[in-house]
């Protein structure tokens, strides 16, 4: 399965959620998708989508929020997976592309994923309720669809082969995905108080 057409299989259910990913090429076949004011990309940050999106999951649990990682960034938090699981944000699928590479750096280097680390079973060992591991687009659009109804604390990892996009660039600076991310999440605050 390649990220792209995983990512495109999924994109209906992510365009109306928070969704929060990691650098590298996950943010870039999103953005060629479509962008949305809900989507932040967390560049020069690798290892921190999950951290990031947790946050946002816990300090607003009436929204979605939908992690996009790779292996790679996943290996550098892996302790992400044990604070996820302490607090349990019934709000929040964590999606992994596992590739088995570093694939930003030119696939020069294997990730422990290809020798045999299952971060599936990390995760369920580190006491995340949820998780599954999925090959093909509608086995993931599956445990997608499955983990949104059971309103638990997911943890999604598609395996994908070691292909990215031809370009990594996308035309949304850094700072402008931030303040229309932050503007996206004002505006259901101040409705929320209001109300």
């Amino acid at each position: 399965m390649l990220r792209l057409s995983a990512l495109a299989a999924l994109y209906p259910r992510l365009a109306p959620r928070i969704v929060v990913t990691n650098m590298g090429a996950a943010p870039a076949e999103l953005y060629s998708l479509g962008h949305q004011p809900g989507f932040f990309y967390v560049w020069h940050a690798m290892g921190l989508a999950s951290s990031v999106g947790l946050g946002i999951a816990l300090s607003r649990p009436e929204l979605p929020v939908v992690v996009i990682d790779g292996d790679g960034s996943v290996l550098m938090n892996l302790g992400t997976f044990t604070t996820m699981a302490r607090y349990r944000p019934a709000n929040l699928v964590h999606v992994i592309f596992d590739n088995e590479v570093l694939l930003s750096v030119g696939r020069s280097f294997t990730t422990a994923t290809a020798t045999g680390s299952d971060l599936a079973a990390l995760a369920a060992a580190a006491g995340v309720p949820r998780t599954a591991t999925v090959r093909t687009e509608e086995e993931l659009v599956s445990a997608f669809d499955a983990a949104v109804a059971a309103h638990e604390l997911s943890v999604i990892v598609a395996k994908v082969e070691p292909k990215g996009p031809s370009s990594y660039f996308i035309d949304l600076h850094l700072l402008e995905n931030r303040f229309q991310f932050q503007r996206h999440l004002r505006p259901q605050a101040e409705e929320r108080e209001s109300g």
